[in-house]
């Protein structure tokens, strides 16, 4: 489990070859995809929905995860399954029955996550994070890419691996905004194992040296030491 992943966020990536950018960076070494879908009201931008992903889950076998910043994510989960993605992320913020959204990705035979805006408190999760896979902690705010990492979220990171640690179960949390090799070291130290890098990869000139200086960042954090 201590095993640090990274997903490179195709939000950052160049939209008019998508297919390509995610064959670079699969060639590259990533662990997986991360897709930002945006509807303009959950959050002030639009991006792309399941037509796209479908046809983008063409390209490649890594696994593709979906982060929802969609205002009513309980009409559109069975489209996203259809898409072929590997799990969905949905927001503990939205007016929806959040744990009923994710017995419907399980019943579906899909993995589900839970997100957390960096104004929500890591305790709005008791009695519900055992109903979920992963848990996202945004650490910017949600709806563009390549913004400055907010340090103050690394508490919160370090609380939600603690609630995780008192259950018996073993799940991924994943961080997304301002991931570089600098900032990685922080947010794996507080506990997260999976990194979402949008920036720091798709507009570095290099993908595999981009990949490979976020994985040497943190091939000695404490976190791995302590749980290999």
């Amino acid at each position: 489990m201590a095993r640090i992943l990274i997903y490179p966020s195709i939000l950052s990536a160049d939209f008019s070859c998508l297919g390509d950018e995610i064959r670079m960076v699969e060639k590259a070494g990533a662990d997986g995809i991360h897709l930002d879908v945006m509807d303009g009201h959950f959050v002030p931008n639009l991006t792309f929905g399941p037509p796209v992903i479908k046809s983008l889950r063409k390209v490649s076998s890594l696994p593709y995860w979906a982060h929802l910043m969609i205002e009513e994510p309980e009409k559109y989960i069975d489209a996203f399954v259809q898409s072929g993605v590997n799990g969905l992320f949905v927001h503990v913020e939205v007016k929806a029955d959040i744990v009923e959204l994710s017995e419907k990705m399980h019943a579906l035979g899909i993995e589900a996550g839970i997100t957390l805006n960096p104004e929500t408190p890591a305790e709005v999760l008791q009695g519900i994070l055992g109903y979920f896979d992963r848990v996202l902690v945004m650490t910017v705010h949600p709806g563009f890419g390549a913004q400055t990492f907010l340090r103050d979220m690394v508490e919160k990171i370090r609380s939600v691996r603690e609630m995780i640690e008192q259950t018996d179960r073993e799940m991924r949390i994943e961080v997304d905004g301002g991931i570089n090799a600098s900032t990685a070291t922080l947010v794996v130290n507080a506990g997260a194992t999976v990194l979402i890098a949008g920036s720091a990869i798709y507009h570095a000139p290099d993908y595999k040296k981009a990949l490979q200086d976020i994985v040497e960042a943190v091939k000695d954090a404490d976190y791995i030491s302590n749980n290999t």
